[in-house]
């Protein structure tokens, strides 16, 4: 797919020339440049150059006199419509860009490439239109807007009112809309009188509400019937309880469009005369009669030039609301900061990395005082799954912290750092005594897009090879004819034992039931490799071994041993997972996360919730696509440490499959060789 000069309207030249410093100090802007094929020059243009400017900005005025004088062609570049987590003005970067070789799509005066599609596109693409549907189900699922500092606990106006939706004052997008500041006035006054006795709400600008730039209505506005909504509340949350939307040219007035409303719009915005809006200052050269996915189409898939910034390339719409979602979750769930305790020292730098980008995380090696500071300053508690005390147990108390299922290149006994966590404020995944977040996840409807996600992962995690620890194992040696089942090792004092085994809790018990159950297989045994290592216990000894076990699978690559078997025994391994995701037979003696969905054989005491709803109905059980969506897109959060910010989990299989990762330092490497002797000395590791 050519993901670069979609929005031309016609042929930009390859290299062009700027004569503003944004051009210069905006470096993400200068490298989408690149990736989409021009090549940026500040300097006197030659007779194959054009010029770039930024927008109607008032600093275009130099680049516009050269292209006037020299007849060059002019390109006009801005932000595209899906922008970033917070406004440019607080320093983030954009995650797309408007290329414009006609006009800028706020610019009613002239036609821009935005429009253009709109009028000439055919939109007659099936894989178009499915892309335009879930995109907006996606975006309205996810909570995304251009600015994303909403929240969830925002409070809301009470449903009803007509919404009156303000801009920031002298925005260019307001005056090449063909309107100006008594535009607003004339707006509140229609939605006053056209809406007799019903309730105004007035929504103001972030940036407004930032504190960044002054609107057009302030306290001066309110009477009994008008309303301010300064809060950081949602846009989509906004426009479901709205009866009416009034705008004057806000990209707020788009997505009433998508929310289902015919917006009353008073000045010339991309998204008039389409059919879809009621214009109170119509654009002639429009006329086409659009559907709301069509629109979509054109204004964020068709036009925009997305970006990727984890993987430093040109993406799709897709892939750009994939990498917003991530850098908003992590907002969301961290924005009042975190006390953590249970810590072990080699953790913090990567839990600081991932849980303390908006506020330091503070760590403390005390339950009682952790909870007391949490309290005090309003932030949440993060303990690691298993350490937290009794008093801390139930649901929504804290949020249990572990590692994620695409993990590392590299054991965590070795202290190499994971690029997924998981955090839970229900129970732990391991743990099936209670209910988890992602037990909660597995029997929730699939989001919007959600299985063609899956789908898409399942298929590169499977391409690729990746799989929990990725290590490289040894070639398989001949393992004998016949029916091949093999029984997966673990670590015996594993919390997933202690707590999801069920009678059997022993790598000899599993393997000795194995056998029982499987007269004339040939048993392979593959040892967990951290007991390999001799970093934790479950070695079964050679004499044991000898009858049980017909090949030790020692050093094996795990994904080579799964392929060369016919069905996996386990007790709660997550290389039981990682053979259903292969299509084998997996049997389980406890109860992982996976068991107990009608995917496993079930030996273990899979609690009854799994199986029945609360009034005893049998429970619709998820298919493996709707388990992968959970365990490797709901669940784990993911980052990135190359880019060092949120990622997807697409980004996080593309890292461990092309093993760009950074290396451990000397001193975690020091770490991991001296752990074993001091592990008897437990207070030196929390």
């Amino acid at each position: 797919m050519d993901l670069s000069g979609k929005a031309a309207g016609g042929a930009i030249p390859r290299r062009l020339c700027y004569y503003n410093a944004g051009f210069l100090r905006q470096s993400r802007l200068r490298r989408i440049l690149t990736l989409a094929g021009h090549d940026l020059r500040l300097g006197r243009p030659g007779p194959e150059d054009g010029i770039v400017v930024w927008g109607r900005s008032p600093y275009a005025a130099r680049g516009e006199a050269v292209a006037a004088r020299t007849g060059l062609p002019l390109v006009r570049v801005e932000d595209a419509f899906l922008r970033s987590l917070r406004p440019g003005r607080l320093g983030d970067a954009p995650l797309g860009l408007m290329i414009d070789g006609l006009g800028v799509h706020f610019d009613s005066s002239c036609p821009s490439a935005l429009e253009r599609i709109l009028l000439r596109h055919p939109f007659d693409d099936s894989n178009l239109m499915t892309r335009a549907r879930d995109g907006i189900a996606r975006l309205q699922a996810l909570d995304l807007s251009k600015y994303n500092l909403h929240q969830a606990d925002a409070p809301l106006p009470k449903p009803g009112y007509v919404l009156v939706v303000d801009q920031t004052r002298g925005d260019a997008s307001i005056a090449h809309a063909a309107a100006g500041p008594q535009t607003f006035a004339e707006m509140l006054i229609a939605a006053l009188d056209e809406n007799p006795g019903a309730r105004i709400v007035v929504k103001i600008h972030p940036e407004t509400a930032l504190g960044l730039r002054a609107g057009h209505f302030g306290p001066e506005t309110l009477s009994d019937r008008i309303s301010l909504c300064s809060d950081p509340v949602s846009p989509w949350a906004l426009l479901d309880g709205a009866v009416a939307v009034y705008t004057v040219s806000s990209q707020l007035g788009f997505e009433a469009i998508l929310a289902g409303h015919r917006p009353k719009v008073f000045g010339q915005p991309f998204y008039i005369g389409w059919g879809l809006t009621e214009d109170r200052n119509p654009v002639g050269r429009r006329g086409r009669v659009l559907s709301r996915a069509q629109l979509f189409a054109g204004a964020m898939i068709e036009a925009p030039t997305w970006y990727d910034p984890c993987r430093d390339r040109l993406c799709t719409f897709e892939q750009v609301v994939d990498q917003l979602a991530a850098e908003t979750w992590q907002w969301r769930e961290d924005r009042a900061g975190h006390v953590a305790f249970g810590m072990r020292l080699w953790k913090r730098g990567r839990l600081q990395e991932v849980f303390g980008r908006t506020k330091p995380l503070v760590f403390s090696n005390h339950p009682a005082a952790a909870q007391a500071r949490a309290q005090k300053t309003g932030r949440g508690l993060l303990v690691w799954a298993g350490r937290e005390p009794a008093e801390l147990a139930a649901p929504g108390l804290c949020r249990r912290v572990e590692d994620g299922f695409l993990r590392s290149r590299g054991l965590g006994a070795e202290l190499v750092p994971p690029l997924s966590l998981v955090t839970d404020d229900l129970g732990i995944y391991y743990d099936p005594g209670r209910e988890s977040r992602l037990e909660r996840l597995i029997l929730s409807p699939l989001p919007p897009g959600g299985r063609a996600r899956a789908e898409r992962l399942l298929a590169r995690l499977l391409a690729t090879g990746v799989t929990k620890y990725n290590l490289l194992g040894a070639a398989l040696p001949d393992l004998g004819p016949g029916r091949r089942v093999l029984v997966v090792g673990q670590v015996e004092d594993d919390a997933s034992i202690r707590l999801g085994a069920g009678a059997v809790q022993t790598n000899l018990g599993l393997l000795t039931a194995a056998a029982s159950a499987n007269p004339g297989a040939r048993l392979i045994y593959k040892p967990h490799p951290d007991v390999e290592a001799g970093l934790r216990p479950g070695a079964i000894a050679a004499a044991e071994l000898t009858g049980l076990a017909d090949h030790v699978a020692t050093g094996a690559d795990p994904l080579a041993l799964i392929a060369a078997c016919d069905e996996v025994w386990t007790m709660t391994s997550l290389l039981g997972f990682e053979a259903l995701l292969r299509a084998k037979p997996v049997t389980c003696l406890g109860v992982p996360f996976y068991a107990g969905w009608g995917l496993t054989r079930d030996l273990g005491p899979v609690p009854e919730r799994r199986r029945r709803a609360p009034d005893g109905h049998p429970l619709p059980w998820p298919d493996l696509v709707h388990l992968v969506h959970a365990a490797l897109i709901g669940y784990p959060r993911y980052y990135d440490p190359v880019s060092r910010r949120p990622c997807p989990p697409e980004v996080a299989i593309d890292r461990l499959a092309a093993g760009d990762l950074p290396h451990p330092g000397p001193g975690l490497r020091l770490m991991s060789k001296l752990q074993g002797r001091l592990a008897s000395h437990a207070h030196l590791w929390r």
